[in-house]
């Protein structure tokens, strides 16, 4: 009984935590002097996102927040590079 109500109170604790560091990383991508921070809160904010549908996953026991989080993390790393090279190069397709 005592296993369960501690992995409640972590889980809770992370998922609190992790909310916190979405808001510092939505502040840097609206708020950030240049370009290069923008994108890194972009990355930094989408990576919290998939753990934080990891923690609900594990919280509620359904699978379809871990292929969420797939998705999430799929798609936020291939933006990630676009923007990446776009502002090296000026353009995303050569």
């Amino acid at each position: 009984m005592t296993t369960n109500l501690i992995l409640a109170w972590a889980l809770t604790a992370a998922q609190i935590m992790l909310g916190l560091a979405m808001g510092c990383a939505a502040w840097r991508m609206f708020f950030g002097p240049r370009a290069q921070d923008r994108i890194l809160g972009l990355d930094t904010f989408y990576v919290n996102a998939m753990l934080l549908l990891l923690l609900f996953g594990i919280q509620t026991g359904r699978i379809v927040y871990f292929e969420t989080a797939l998705i999430i993390a799929l798609l936020g790393f291939v933006g990630t590079v676009a923007l990446a090279k776009f502002l090296m190069r000026g353009e995303v397709i050569e």
